[in-house]
């Protein structure tokens, strides 16, 4: 049974940084492409970042371009989202997700792409 277990939200001021953690656990970790994806109320879950299985390779949704990084360590089964220059809009639920398929190319940037879902973190960015 796969389980992710995000980390590291709260409350921080405009400007600020955080730094979310997603443990993983279930399946073998390296074999995936990690996702972020963030939901704000009375919105869509939209895609933030992913990284591809082995580490290489990484996709970030436009507005967050610059001042966010995704990055893993697959000896601790661990995916981390550092957020930087934080804006009153990027205040949302955070969630991570695995992949669908092992050793997935290309871009995963659709929610149906991915299997498993963390149950999510709370981010607000106070201006």
């Amino acid at each position: 049974q796969v389980q992710l277990v995000e980390s590291g939200g709260g409350l921080v001021q405009a400007g600020g940084s955080l730094r979310l953690s997603c443990a993983a656990s279930g399946r073998t970790f390296s074999m995936y492409i990690m996702g972020w994806f963030r939901q704000a109320p009375g919105k869509e879950r939209e895609f933030v970042a992913e990284i591809h299985w082995s580490g290489t390779g990484t996709t970030y949704a436009e507005s967050v371009k610059g001042r966010f990084t995704i990055s893993r360590d697959n000896a601790k089964n661990t995916v981390y989202l550092q957020m930087n220059s934080l804006k009153p809009e990027d205040t949302a639920v955070y969630y991570c997700a695995q992949n669908r398929n092992p050793y997935n190319s290309g871009t995963s940037s659709y929610t149906r792409q991915y299997a498993y879902w963390g149950q999510g973190t709370q981010v607000t960015v106070s201006s």
